[in-house]
């Protein structure tokens, strides 16, 4: 193919082979290995050699490496053991939490770094904004290297260096390089992020995907809610620069276990095949382009086209403000609850806790994150899975089964309820003559509520655009979701100390009411919308 301009057909392939690494924060299946048919059959009519490798049992023989030899190929990772799974799975889960954890450790410390940099509170809260903007932005550069040499070496090589720029950050001795180092951190750290749900859809079929997805995304708002918990003991009774070392000595933990991961990229364990046993290898489109036309497709498929649909589509556009502005009050009670449970500010006088007391408040909120966790799980047994069943039993399979998007909705209208219970029941309760639990129970609401309608948020888009187009609209809710939380604390503690905290929290209780209908119109008119999407193509394909 000549390499001098790239055809639609061209970035099709190309697209089927960046697609699942681009998405930043969630589960897709762009890894399932689509491909049943084709080159893999004319590759096996016309090759007579039987190859066997020595590192397989020795009842198995590969005749091609342009797909997997048949449904139970070893190396296929859908067909690893449940152990090895298991193991895979948490260890990526692990990392996430690591990663998301570093956003909010941080933050019952910024009175400390505040005093020992000497510049103001606004100015040390910026540890927290630009690490998080890291997280939002990093993908750009994890996803491509994850294309290229496979998703372990994000895990062992991205990770460790992050883990460099958080020693960085602790040995710092000016303002100016703890504020690059937390950023480098978070932007090469998010590599976990960008590639981890494409490594559990490598490992896992759509009708099984649900649960462990819930576990997956259930890890990156876990650590956010926990990072105070532990902060705040750090801020009462070690110096600031702990919250860096915890952090490491959490990254070497998962440094060591990271050796013992195995490559799940179906693309790369291809290629090491065939270079094994001399046989040719899967097409790579990319080959066949010059150096600047790799980098204009992965700047299309990585940057630009997330941002596109954004703008241009309903369905990405309100369920990424959806997603982030939840997202973005969960790091708004970073900044707000050492105001209303320390009491640090002469105007808001409600409770009185220590530093590291107020840190054991973050612990409803993850409760809340767990709960939705098991009420999703739920759901997914209760309605999705007797329905998938019924499909499979009319003849469909079960490895490729998918039901309307609209079958992943339920869990929103849930959370669209929830969360502005709790944000109203927080804004009223937390009182001086209120005993301090009722407010922290609200707490547990709102954590249920958002991270339903996120599971939500990722699904649809999975299932609405398929593995290609979904990874770039996943993309761009990374995107907003993350600068959100970026930005939201730099302007809490003016808004509450302004507003008061009743009416400081029902202003964005009432934003949470304004969004709450988005579920239910998706429940009722999906597939009206989807039908006019210029992207949504794949659902369209699959007859919904």
């Amino acid at each position: 193919m000549a390499a001098q301009n790239t055809t639609p057909e061209l970035e099709e392939k190309l697209e089927s082979s960046l697609s699942s690494s681009s998405s930043i924060i969630l589960p897709t299946e762009a890894h399932m290995g689509s491909t049943q048919n084709g080159p893999a059959d004319l590759e096996r009519a016309v090759t007579e050699k039987s190859h066997r490798s020595n590192a397989e049992s020795p009842a198995t023989r590969y005749t091609t490496a342009l797909d997997w030899e048949n449904d139970h190929d070893p190396e296929n990772p859908e067909n690893w053991s449940f152990g090895k799974k298991t193991f895979h799975i948490l260890y990526i889960g692990l990392q996430c939490f690591i990663v998301t954890f570093g956003t909010s450790v941080y933050s019952p410390s910024i009175p400390q770094v505040a005093r020992h940099f000497d510049v103001s509170i606004e100015a040390a809260t910026l540890g927290i904004t630009l690490y998080t903007l890291g997280l939002a932005f990093g993908p750009m550069v994890s996803a491509p290297i994850s294309e290229t040499f496979g998703r372990k070496m994000v895990y062992l090589i991205l990770f460790p260096i992050s883990l460099l720029f958080t020693l960085g950050a602790g040995l710092a001795k000016s303002f100016g390089t703890l504020l690059v180092c937390r950023f480098l951190a978070g932007f090469i750290g998010s590599g976990g992020l960008a590639v981890g749900a494409g490594s559990n859809s490598d490992m896992l079929p759509p009708l099984k995907r649900a649960p462990v997805a819930s576990v997956f995304i259930l890890c990156p708002f876990l650590g956010p809610a926990l990072g105070p918990l532990v902060g705040g003991y750090i801020a009462q009774y070690k110096t600031w620069e702990w919250t860096q070392w915890v952090l490491l000595m959490m990254g070497a933990v998962a440094v060591i276990l990271g050796f013992f991961q195995k490559e799940t990229y179906k693309k790369i364990i291809l290629l090491k095949r065939a270079k094994r046993l001399s046989l040719p290898p899967p097409p790579n489109p990319i080959a066949a382009m010059s150096p600047l036309q790799r980098i204009k497709f992965i700047f299309t498929v990585t940057l630009a086209r997330p941002l596109v649909m954004l703008v241009t589509e309903p369905i990405v556009s309100f369920l990424a403000i959806y997603t982030a502005f939840n997202f973005g009050v969960l790091f708004c009670f970073f900044a707000a609850f050492p105001l209303i449970f320390q009491s640090i500010y002469p105007e808001i006088q409600v409770y009185h806790f220590s530093t590291g007391s107020t840190g054991l408040v973050y612990i409803a909120i993850g409760i809340g994150v767990i709960s939705a966790s098991i009420i999703f799980i739920i759901i997914d047994r209760l309605y999705y899975v007797p329905h998938a069943r019924k499909e499979i039993a009319a003849g469909k399979n079960e490895r490729s089964l998918l039901l309307p998007p609209e079958a992943r909705v339920h869990a929103a209208t849930i959370g669209s309820v929830l969360l502005p219970i709790g944000l109203f029941w927080f804004a009223w309760t937390a009182r001086t003559d209120i005993h301090w639990i009722v407010p922290i129970i609200a707490t547990v609401f709102f954590g249920t509520g958002n991270l339903l309608v996120f599971f939500t948020a990722v699904l649809y888009q999975i299932d609405a655009y398929g593995p290609l187009m979904g990874a770039s609209a996943m993309a761009a809710n990374g995107i907003l979701r993350y600068a959100a939380g970026a930005v939201f604390p730099l302007f809490t503690r003016q808004m509450y100390r302004a507003m008061g905290v009743g009416w400081a929290t029902t202003m964005l209780g009432f934003v949470t009411v304004a969004l709450l209908p988005l579920p239910w119109i998706l429940l009722k008119y999906g597939h009206k919308i989807r039908g006019k999407s210029r992207y949504a193509e794949f659902s369209k394909s699959q007859g919904f």
